[in-house]
């Protein structure tokens, strides 16, 4: 299967059932990355790498890079066809977020791309709250409410939808009630 980068789409925040072919597609983005650039680790992170897990069903990633070799990275994920965010309030480009989309079993599943030093307090983090997604099943199903309620209170707005969120994962993570 030849994979193609496509362009982004902006779409409104919702909360879709998990689909079994997100973590698949991120297996197959993960390997084009690698294979293209080997210094690169990628990790499935987010609702999308959680079997069971609602979310807005955009597959994130993160490449994980060397120290020394951020301009490198960033090069490397732009000459596969991800593109710069278009939101309000992207990512600063010192550390960057890509976004792009692939066309897999008929449908268009959209990308981001995280890109991360390997070393990142960040990066420990993300992986982290992935894992405890993956294990506790109370975490996961208060996450899932979480987004729900945003959504349900008329949040749509990506950025908007993010930062509600992101109230929530730093309860969990620093392991206050959710």
């Amino acid at each position: 299967m030849s994979l193609r980068i496509g362009r982004y789409q902006e779409k409104p925040a919702t909360c879709r059932d998990y689909d079994p072919r997100f973590s698949e597609v991120a297996r197959l983005v993960a390997s084009l990355i690698h294979s293209e650039y080997p210094f690169i680790t990628v990790e499935h992170i987010g609702s999308t790498a959680v079997e069971g897990c609602r979310g807005k069903g955009i597959i994130d990633l993160m490449a994980l890079y060397p120290d020394d070799q951020w301009e490198q990275a960033r090069a490397a994920i732009d000459s596969l066809g991800f593109q710069r965010q278009t939101t309000r309030d992207p990512f600063p480009e010192d550390r960057p977020m890509r976004v792009g989309s692939i066309e897999y079993d008929g449908d268009m599943l959209l990308l981001h791309v995280h890109v991360i030093a390997q070393s990142a307090e960040e990066a420990r983090v993300l992986l982290s709250f992935r894992d405890r997604l993956r294990q506790d099943a109370a975490l996961r199903a208060a996450y899932t409410a979480c987004k729900e309620e945003i959504i349900s209170s008329g949040i749509t707005d990506s950025v908007d939808y993010s930062i509600a969120k992101g109230e929530f994962i730093n309860r969990a993570l620093s392991g206050a009630n959710c």
